[in-house]
């Protein structure tokens, strides 16, 4: 039975010091792949035990976790646990995590300044603040035990993604974004190909999906932070 955990311990050791020169080669190869032969590459010079792959199980997480878990089904998946997401959310997290037979760990904010965020309503007052103290610190706090990081970014999404290479050095760890060219027609192909099920609330016109307090229903990623200039919630930046 596939089960929602607390972060596994990981012994940290140092990331490795790749130098620009060894960034560009990772690039230059892996632009050659597409986005299965990249992850498939990803674990031939890799262990699987020093990958940290993070997924929101948002609306087309379907597509990353499939690809990945088929390819890898040792690999474990970070979900940061903000404590506002929608319970759809939550629930298409546990029936991914069945279907796919995932292993899944939570990363969480210390419980008081959660709390802190809660009675001050940080998410209201200062979102970048929140999404610091119940996103980018938990993720930080693991990033130490690990090599490289794994995530579902888009050159699509936003004009910050749009810049992205598949390789970068960002925020003290390797940084792979296997999908960044991928588009929007390549990942529907696959969602249709495959019968995936998308997060319950794409069906009421959410199509990026964050926490309750700050997504409504919209294209693309304009339902984040609504009349706020906020477009990233940090973890990217």
């Amino acid at each position: 039975m596939s089960t929602v955990a607390t972060a596994p311990s990981v012994p940290p050791s140092p990331v490795p010091a790749l130098s620009e020169a060894q960034i560009v080669e990772l690039n230059a190869r892996y632009a050659q792949l597409d986005f299965s032969e990249r992850i498939r590459q990803l674990y031939r010079e890799f262990d699987v035990d020093r990958v940290l792959v993070t997924s929101s199980f948002a609306a087309t997480s379907a597509y990353f976790l499939h690809l990945i878990s088929r390819i890898e089904p040792r690999q474990k998946f970070a979900f940061i646990d903000t404590g506002y997401h929608f319970p759809e959310t939550l629930a298409y997290r546990d029936y991914l995590t069945e279907l796919f037979g995932l292993k899944v760990f939570s990363l969480q904010a210390e419980g008081w300044k959660h709390q802190f965020t809660v009675d001050d309503k940080t998410y209201e007052r200062d979102p970048d603040f929140c999404c610091a103290i119940n996103k980018v610190e938990p993720l930080d706090a693991v990033k130490p035990n690990y090599d490289i990081w794994v995530s579902s970014l888009m050159r699509s999404d936003t004009e910050h993604r749009a810049q992205l290479d598949i390789f970068e050095i960002r925020g003290g760890i390797v940084k792979f974004n296997p999908m960044i060219d991928v588009t929007h027609a390549q990942r529907d192909a696959y969602i249709r190909e495959h019968d995936l099920p998308f997060h319950p609330l794409v069906a009421k016109g959410y199509q990026s999906i964050g926490c309750v307090h700050c997504t409504v229903p919209g294209e693309g990623r304009s339902g984040r932070w609504i009349g706020k200039p906020k477009t990233e919630c940090g973890l990217h930046r």
